[in-house]
């Protein structure tokens, strides 16, 4: 497998400071290759909605930023690659406590990235949301594509 374009902290700080709104939610990096990543959105009681559940925008910024995260991580700090469409399907009701976004991207074309998330409750195997996307990427320098699996955080 080949070397991320970009380095996880490299990629937090412009998640950060170019998406405050989702970077001031605290999430973090815990694993970074190139086409995947794996980030947390640390619990908060303001992500919370009555019911007692993780609120779904949310889990859906979480989606987003790391589907972010898992293109720049093919193509380096071309920070005007944007959404062009994302869909989420909540399978199960979240927990009270941190969520993991396990993404890999499934298709790298010149203009255009298309990938997948799993939305995990810390601590179950069970995904509690599935997101896909396609981003648009601006011109750039080529980039070589390296398609990877991934697992959620308990290995499976």
């Amino acid at each position: 497998m080949s070397a991320p374009a970009v380095s996880a902290e490299e990629l937090e700080a412009l998640i950060r400071e170019g998406v405050p709104l989702v970077g001031n939610y605290g999430i973090t990096i815990e694993q970074l290759g190139a086409g995947t990543v794996r980030m947390k959105l640390p619990y908060n009681d303001s992500f919370v909605r009555p019911g007692g559940t993780v609120t779904g925008p949310a889990m859906f910024g979480l989606a987003d930023v790391a589907l972010y995260a898992a293109v720049l991580s093919l193509i380096g700090r071309v920070e005007l690659a944007v959404t062009t469409s994302m869909t989420i399907n909540f399978l199960r009701r979240p927990a009270q406590v941190a969520i993991t976004a396990d993404c890999r991207i499934l298709k790298m074309g010149k203009r255009l990235a298309y990938g997948e998330v799993l939305l995990f409750s810390e601590g179950d195997p069970e995904p509690v949301a599935h997101a896909t996307g396609t981003y648009s990427i601006p011109p750039h320098d080529p980039v070589t594509l390296t398609v990877s699996g991934y697992h959620n955080s308990d290995g499976v």
